[in-house]
């Protein structure tokens, strides 16, 4: 039985693992921590979650959790994570993984020291839908891949006290959003990409509200990664591969048991397919469940996520914004 404790009673937590663990014999929840007054207690109720706290470190250091799943603030997920781990814990920490790159090797760093495994919440990349994409690109029947267009946007308006419009709690489109579609280009040409250039639109607080980003890899292949928060009333998450072949255009990578499609041209014969699968938390969920089992690495830790963080930093340093608040 694999013990969950959540860090933050937060939004996302009931589809990201509450949910999921229902649905399961061998995972439970069983604690959640908050330290806004009575919101643990409240989210305990709400939930069905047997022990709430009003304080994270006494979150750590319950000896009856295994697991501890960190949705808070990007600004927080570093020196929780490795609380987490110096306590004892492995940890699923959400995306994006920490506020920059040198956090993000602090906290590999405190993995490999305490021999705890820390996970980032990329959900999307356990999905079958994932790894048919990656199917279709090491078939080669697409040919060279020549260029890739990455988009995730999601309609956001403009709120001073959200998370996701303020800078220092790790707010911005990039943060938000755009490390999806990051991941998904990084992910597919198994490389590590320099920025060609950047641009981006701010609010009034000095976060991204919109990113455009040109990328080239080692091998060739160039890459536009772009978010929104300015959207329309639609969400969008697409991605397209361009080869010397063909190509493929795949919708909602995000969340496709919402609804998905894949549309791929090869010497001009074009075909439309979905790929079978629950949610993509569901589907985390059991290869988290496995791996921790079976002591196998999964595809979203180690250098992965440190990685991912290094490419954000470079993409703002491309755009000029100035992160030295952190």
């Amino acid at each position: 039985m694999l013990r969950i404790g959540i860090l933050g009673a937060s939004g996302i937590a009931p589809a990201a693992v509450i949910r999921p663990a229902a649905r399961r014999t061998d995972v439970r929840i069983v604690a959640v921590a908050s330290r806004r007054p009575f919101a643990a207690a409240d989210y305990a109720v709400t939930h069905n979650i047997e022990r709430s706290y009003d304080d994270y470190h006494a979150l750590l250091v319950d000896p009856n959790i295994d697991l501890i799943y960190n949705s808070l603030p990007p600004s927080e997920h570093a020196a929780w994570s490795i609380a987490a781990l110096e306590a004892g814990k492995d940890v699923l920490c959400e995306k994006p993984f920490a506020m920059n790159a040198a956090q993000a090797k602090r906290m590999l760093e405190s993995a490999q020291a305490t021999g705890h495994r820390l996970i980032e919440a990329f959900h999307d990349r356990y999905h079958p839908l994932s790894l048919e994409i990656d199917a279709v690109v090491s078939s080669g029947r697409l040919g060279d891949i020549v260029s890739l267009r990455a988009d995730f946007s999601v309609c956001n308006p403009f709120d001073p006290r959200g998370i996701r419009h303020v800078p220092s709690l790790g707010g911005g489109a990039l943060m938000d959003l755009g490390c999806y579609p990051l991941h998904w280009v990084r992910s597919l040409m198994n490389e590590e990409p320099a920025v060609l250039s950047a641009t981006a639109s701010t609010n009034l607080l000095g976060a991204d509200t919109s990113v455009q980003s040109e990328l080239r890899f080692p091998s060739g292949t160039t890459a536009h990664v772009s978010a929104s928060m300015e959207a329309g009333p639609n969400e969008t998450s697409t991605l397209d591969i361009y080869g010397t072949r063909g190509n493929v255009h795949v919708d909602n990578l995000v969340f496709p048991s919402a609804g998905h499609s894949i549309i791929e041209t090869v010497d001009g014969i074009t075909q439309v397919s979905t790929v079978a699968g629950r949610t993509t938390y569901d589907h985390q969920l059991e290869a988290i469940v496995v791996a921790l089992a079976n002591y196998t690495p999964l595809p979203t830790e180690g250098t992965d996520s440190i990685n991912n963080m290094v490419a954000i930093d470079a993409i703002y340093a491309a755009v000029g914004i100035d992160r030295s608040f952190i």
